[in-house]
């Protein structure tokens, strides 16, 4: 991407911002905010080359952009180090302690990603959230635990942002208590997965039983 192209989309997703909670992720918002981008000195051609997709695409940059602002605040704050729960709930705190001042964006957000058309899209910004906590977590897992990991840490994700939208106690305490209990319960999980894999791993195969059962073959007799 060029740097006046995304300048351009910064410009556009600032003046969004401030629109959202009370045009949502509509196109008559996006049209006013690169109107408002124009009129703050970006080139005109480039605002409007800026999200040729749509407001579905300025949520896409959205989210990037916080993913972007995570991974650099998570590294200044050291927040690589330490036992893997400390890692991920200190993660997903910043990230919604930042993204705060958008609450009511986010849950207009949501509430565009659940209509007709919009799931996959929804998953795929789902999914590069959880790959980022990882990666700012400092994971370099690449075998089935790449995915295994990102698929338990989507629903804890899922649930404390839609814990967090709603809480109304002082400093998110309810939020980051909930949080807290699904990371243990989701480590609970993964451990039991681990050892039921090396469990596994130690057995005989069951194919040749399977083989006989399907083709109907006895054991082998001996002479």
């Amino acid at each position: 991407m060029s740097a006046p192209l995304h300048l351009a989309r910064q410009a556009i997703l600032k003046a969004a911002l401030r629109a959202v909670p009370f045009d949502g992720w509509s196109s008559s918002m996006l049209a006013a905010a690169v109107g408002e981008a124009i009129a703050a000195g970006i080139e005109p051609l480039q605002a409007q080359l800026a999200f040729p997709g749509g407001p579905g695409q300025l949520l896409a940059f959205f989210m990037a952009e916080a993913d972007r602002e995570m991974l650099a605040q998570a590294a200044a704050r050291g927040l690589a180090d330490g036992p893997v729960r400390a890692r991920i709930g200190g993660i997903i705190r910043l990230r919604l302690e930042t993204q705060a001042p958008h609450r009511e964006a986010i849950r207009r957000a949501l509430a565009l990603q659940l209509l007709p058309g919009h799931g996959l899209g929804a998953l795929a910004g789902l999914y590069r959230t959880v790959d980022a906590i990882w990666r700012a977590a400092g994971d370099t897992s690449t075998d089935f635990n790449f995915y295994s990991k990102r698929a338990l840490l989507a629903a804890v994700y899922g649930t404390t942002l839609l814990r967090w939208l709603d809480d109304q106690s002082a400093g998110g305490a309810e939020t980051w208590a909930f949080m807290d209990r699904r990371i243990a319960g989701t480590l609970r999980i993964g451990k039991v997965r681990r050892r039921a894999e090396k469990l596994l791993a130690r057995l005989p195969s069951p194919l040749p039983a399977l083989t006989r059962l399907r083709y109907g073959r006895g054991p082998r007799r001996t002479a």
